[in-house]
This record gives C-alpha cells, sequence and structure tokens, in this order.
C-alpha cells in the first residue's frame, strides 16, 4: 500500500517538474521572411531533403534557379562531401570498421547582399561494421546511414534559418 502510495506521489511530481519547466515537443520552425532561394546544383539530395522539411513546416516559399536572386534570404551551399573512412582493422589487415561522414558547409546572405550567418560547417558521422559475407547488406546500411545524416543535417540547417531575420 505505502509502495504504491510513494509511485504515485513519484509519478506526480516527474509531472509536475517536466509542466513547470516549460517543456514542449518540438514544433516545425517558423520564418521571419516569405521565400529562401537555393544557391545549390539541383541534383543535391541535401537540397532535396531541404526543400522536403521545408515543406513540411509550410509558410516558407523555396526559390531556385533564376529565381534565387529575388528572394529574402538566400542560402549558399559552399560544399558538400561524403566521406569514408577505415577506422578499424582486423589482424590480417583486412577491414573491420568504417566511419561514415557527410560535411556541410553553407552560408546566408539577405537580397541585398548582406551575411546573416557566416560561413558554417555542420558535420554528420556514424561508424558502421564491415563484413564482406554481408557486403550487399552493408551497403543497404550505409545508404540508409547516410540518409539519416542528410535528415538531421537538413532539420539543423532549418532552426539555422529560423532564427535568422533579414530586416
Amino acid at each position: 500500500m505505502r509502495r504504491r502510495w510513494l509511485q504515485g506521489a513519484l509519478a506526480t511530481a516527474a509531472a509536475t517538474a517536466l509542466a513547470g519547466c516549460g517543456f514542449r515537443l518540438r514544433e516545425a520552425p517558423r520564418f521571419g521572411y516569405a521565400t529562401l532561394g537555393l544557391s545549390a546544383p539541383d541534383s543535391s539530395p541535401l537540397m532535396a531533403e531541404l526543400r522536403r522539411q521545408a515543406a513540411i513546416g509550410g509558410g516558407l516559399q523555396i526559390l531556385s534557379g533564376a529565381q534565387t536572386p529575388t528572394a529574402d534570404v538566400i542560402l549558399e551551399m559552399q560544399r558538400e562531401q561524403r566521406e569514408k573512412v577505415v577506422v578499424g582493422v582486423n589482424a590480417s589487415g583486412g577491414v573491420r570498421e568504417f566511419q561514415l561522414r557527410l560535411r556541410v558547409q553553407f552560408r546566408v546572405k539577405a537580397r541585398d547582399g548582406r551575411e546573416l550567418i557566416a560561413s558554417t560547417e555542420l558535420l554528420q558521422q556514424r561508424d558502421i561494421s564491415f563484413n564482406e559475407s554481408a557486403a550487399l547488406a552493408k551497403e543497404s546500411e550505409e545508404a540508409l546511414l547516410f540518409r539519416q545524416m542528410q535528415i538531421d543535417v537538413a532539420q539543423q540547417m532549418l532552426r539555422r534559418l529560423a532564427t535568422v531575420r533579414p530586416s
């Protein structure tokens, strides 16, 4: 009886503490401008993910190509690089573990050329074990990990873009 009462009191205290600290679930970012220009290759999978994430949040029109200079805010992709580095080998010199990296460098400017976010580099990395007998499965796992890293980087970029005030 006493134990149940103690568990109930602890659960109530935890719920009260969470409510009192201002905890809220993450919401879609809100932008202080209407249009975002993307100065990057259209074939970039990261830019496709960024477009998709921005469309989910709604309220932000994405411009590219010839329309980019007319946007309120312009995101310039300076570098997008995928890396696969060997980090572990077995006794016979065979690869045991790789590290996958997605390195993105970008900057954000206003329509008039003012720099709103200086050149910034974001880095995501994941470790992946390797087994020659399951090479096809590891290739699929690698593609999935790169996809997850792209999603993470796109969300980080959108959160940074939400802090920008062009005026």
